[in-house]
């Protein structure tokens, strides 16, 4: 039986249902619902070819078209539902939850398949994912300069219960020249999107939510601006470490990349470096010495970072210092000002 479902219930009643996307695969990897997977009913050439087929002859003519392409895929599709869901339930999904999904609908059904076809397809849930950014999160930063192990302390929030949101760890960038960190693969803009929406979905709201002070960008990824904006009106805790503690926690994450890669890097900013300070960093870098290098692009990052501090609402701000880099205490501790502050109220 074919079960026509919005967004809403796809996401909440059926969430357990594996999720086949038969759009085509330039369309998935481009964006997808995450978790999702890719059967697509048409090569990206044969989207193509019929897309033409529909504008010069129409629709008919398309279909048909499509019946031909598919002729011989049929039982490759339904074996691989199978695979993908046993238990013969499963929700199916095109762009716009037209012909594509309602063919592969019907032959599912015809199989014995119970399918439940998203109406509106991918697009509607583009617009479910943008509605989640226009939302009041109780969201709380945390800040810090280059190097003070933000990303850490995040982790150790979470494991004492805390709910995080991890923008870094969604766009697989760690928010400078160098973030890449000469691996990393970041996800298109539009995946990114959906990612950082799904993970929203999975917290309380009622429950604060941390997140690390970011930039609009990080990476090629764009934080949703509305997102982005409330982020920039909300409390942050700015956490202080003594610069040769943070050269330090620099240099054993970064000082074993590539040479040449942070070279790269560090060409790529020399307009904000400057001359002299880029071409210090580089020769530090050839000469391996990563200390010197890491001290050089500090004064640069941590010139910017109090920048945008400074143009925080005024009172948004909490600092603690830190003479020590272990998040788990750093985590408690926090917590406990936390707690304090929202029982006195100052």
């Amino acid at each position: 039986m074919v079960h026509k479902v919005t967004i809403n219930e796809l996401l909440t009643t059926h969430a357990a249902l594996p999720i086949m996307d038969v759009r085509a695969p330039a369309e998935f990897s481009h964006g997808h619902i995450p978790g999702a997977y890719n059967l697509p009913l048409f090569t990206n050439e044969e989207r193509a070819q019929v897309g033409i087929t529909y504008k010069e002859q129409g629709r008919d003519a398309a279909v048909l078209l499509g019946f031909d392409i598919t002729g011989q895929k049929w039982s490759g599709f339904i074996k691989e539902a199978l695979n993908q869901a046993p238990g013969k339930k499963i929700a199916v999904h095109c762009w716009r939850g037209g012909m594509r999904s309602g063919a592969m609908a019907w032959a599912l059904d015809f199989y014995g398949f119970d399918v439940y076809q998203l109406e509106g397809g991918y697009k509607t849930y583009r617009k479910h994912v943008l509605e989640q950014f226009e939302k009041a999160y109780p969201l709380q930063l945390i800040g810090g300069m280059t190097g003070s192990g933000k990303t850490l302390l995040l982790q150790a929030l979470r494991n004492k219960g805390e709910q995080v949101v991890d923008l870094e760890d969604l766009a697989q960038h760690r928010g400078s020249s160098y973030g890449s960190m000469n691996h990393l693969m970041q996800p298109t803009q539009e995946q990114f999107e959906n990612n950082l929406a799904q993970s929203l979905a999975k917290l309380d709201p009622n429950r604060r939510i941390w997140l690390e002070d970011e930039s609009a960008m990080i990476g090629k990824c764009s934080i949703p601006r509305s997102f982005w904006k409330q982020m920039r009106e909300v409390p942050l805790l700015n956490i202080s470490i003594p610069f040769e503690q943070r050269v330090n926690t620099l240099v054993a994450e970064y000082g074993s990349l590539d040479k040449s890669f942070l070279a790269a890097c560090t060409g790529r900013i020399w307009k904000r470096l400057g001359p002299e300070q880029t071409k210090r960093a580089v020769a530090a870098i050839q000469e391996d010495r990563m200390a010197d290098f890491i001290r050089e692009v500090l004064r640069y990052y941590d010139k910017t970072y109090t920048t945008g501090l400074n143009n925080r609402p005024p009172g948004s701000v909490m600092s603690v210092d830190f003479d020590h880099t272990d998040a788990a205490e750093q985590a408690a501790h926090i917590l406990e000002l936390i707690a304090k502050h929202e029982h006195t109220g100052n």
